[in-house]
């Protein structure tokens, strides 16, 4: 059977690589043996004074870094962005200046719950995360393969995650976490009705979808501001794995969707995406029967049509996953001018939660990490110091501000907050009152056909029927408040599930009473 590109890698590096290296040391010392330790006699003691041996060790000790908390497996690619489209009326962002310019990017797709070893074809939500490398500095846009989320406010994005991950007695996934959570918060009901219909198991990250899902704001030239969505529309084409298939994968080639876009980028079979924004004005969004920046809606097309803009084309695959991509550090605070967040609960969240991660993970200057740097844009601040500082760390320049000897200064020109007013006593207020069935019900009667409303209802069936029964029927309960027929699906599904389920226990009960008899 012949070998792919990502199963040949090692003999492609030999290729390219004629004239071995000269092995040697962290700090570049040429090593004469690295097959034996320094030890007193053939059979005695090793020495303190082995150097190579704890060079090695001390490293081996400490080669991994912190797991990302989630969206933990992924696969990353790096290529470009080419505008198509003019939006110059909406925004001055210089990536977005002219037609035909292009702006290096790198993405990184994955998993949201699962650890790193999981596998890449379990039902969860996908992460799209990209990297402008813009002359203005990185713009990072983390989306998800869905335009929605599970909740509209992050002071409940701990005990989410919390519930995707394990039970903390006995580190198992618990589906009366998951069922717990979920119907005791209908604000879910529409990204788990997604999570559970064909898009929920995408075949691969080539045929999927992205959205930056978050509201921002754009502003243009003369100061005037529109809300925006941004889309990321596959060029390949929406394909999606069956239940069955799924689980198939998971255990043959949990790594399926990481093999598949290697394999398509090293064979020259480079994938696209279409982008495209949303637009909403701001007295729009005054009178918008939602609230706009709430991440559990969609901004229906009809009404706010797709604007298209540019093509994302992946083109080079990592030369190092560790260097390229396990560093890899997304925030939604990398923002650039023309380009601003909206009062989006969720993303203001999110504008401290990334960063602060990368502070946790790769340290103070993660930002200097290759893969992370604005190298189209110098970084001039007063930040010093701190663990890793590879770059000059700015030489002499002052430290301080403001000074009389030429450190970096603030330019007006660049001020780009349009004044606007903020009204509104403070409180914790209680987002329970919004609509969260509508969109749903006309995703499931409108969007879905009649084979994907069947499987939909199947897979939340086949998930729900290991939690307890009080949670099962809160389900069917929250479900039915979409319409009537979804929860009467799932009741149906749900019963199917546990006859058989019944049958198969009292075959195997009377075949253990038959072998008890011999």
């Amino acid at each position: 059977m012949p070998r792919d590109l990502a199963a040949n890698q090692l003999n492609e590096y030999k290729k390219n690589q004629p004239k071995e290296d000269v092995l040697t040391t962290g700090h570049g010392c040429p090593l004469s043996d690295k097959l034996n330790s320094l030890t007193v006699g053939p059979r005695g003691p090793i020495l303190l004074q082995d150097i190579q041996l704890l060079d090695e060790m001390a490293h081996f000790d400490r080669e991994r870094i912190p797991e990302r908390v989630v969206h933990a497996k992924g696969a990353g690619a790096f290529g470009y962005f080419e505008v198509t489209h003019d939006i110059t009326k909406y925004t001055k962002a210089k990536i977005f200046s002219e037609i035909g310019k292009r702006t290096p990017l790198a993405v990184r797709f994955s998993t949201v719950g699962g650890e790193s070893g999981s596998a890449d074809t379990a039902r969860d939500p996908r992460g799209y995360a990209v990297k402008f490398y813009t002359e203005e500095g990185n713009w990072d846009l983390v989306g998800n393969n869905t335009p929605i989320f599970f909740i509209r406010d992050p002071v409940l994005f701990p005990s989410f995650i919390h519930t995707q991950k394990r039970n903390p007695a006995t580190h198992l996934k618990d589906a009366d976490m998951f069922w717990d959570f979920i119907t005791l918060r209908p604000e879910t009901t529409h990204q788990v009705s997604f999570l559970f219909s064909d898009r929920g198991t995408p075949d691969g990250f080539r045929h999927m979808n992205g959205y930056g899902s978050h509201t921002f704001k754009l502003v243009n030239s003369e100061g005037k501001l529109v809300y925006c969505k941004f889309h990321y529309k596959t060029d390949q084409g929406i394909k999606c794995l069956s239940a069955e298939r799924a689980d198939h994968l998971a255990g043959g080639d949990p790594d399926y969707a990481i093999r598949d876009l290697f394999n398509a980028i090293a064979e020259g079979n480079y994938p696209s995406y279409t982008m495209s924004i949303q637009v909403m004005t701001f007295e729009e969004a005054e009178k918008w029967e939602f609230n706009p920046f709430d991440l559990t809606k969609v901004w229906p097309h009809n009404e706010f049509p797709l604007i298209p803009v540019g093509r994302l084309t992946l083109d080079r695959n990592p030369q190092n996953y560790f260097a390229e991509v396990e560093q890899l550090a997304f925030s939604p605070a990398n923002l650039v001018p023309g380009i601003q967040p909206s009062p989006d609960k969720m993303l203001q969240g999110r504008l401290f939660s990334y960063a602060d991660t990368h502070r946790h993970r790769l340290g103070a200057n993660f930002h200097q990490i290759p893969v992370n740097c604005p190298y189209r844009a110098r970084s001039k601040n007063y930040q010093r110091d701190g663990p890793m500082t590879v770059d000059n760390n700015q030489t002499g320049a002052p430290n301080y501000f403001p000074n009389s000897f030429s450190g970096p200064k603030d330019r007006k020109e660049y001020e780009e907050e349009p004044k606007f007013t903020v009204s509104g006593d403070v409180m914790r207020y209680n987002s329970t009152d919004e609509d969260d069935y509508t969109q749903v019900c006309t995703f499931y009667r409108n969007v879905l056909n009649e084979g994907e409303r069947q499987r939909l209802v199947n897979n939340i069936a086949n998930h729900v029927v290991d939690a307890q029964e009080f949670l099962q029927e809160r389900a069917i309960k929250n479900f039915s408040q979409v319409c009537p027929e979804y929860g009467a699906g799932i009741r149906s599904a749900l019963n199917r599930i546990k006859a058989a389920q019944s049958s198969n226990s009292s075959a195997i009960h009377a075949v253990a009473a038959s072998n008890a008899k011999l």
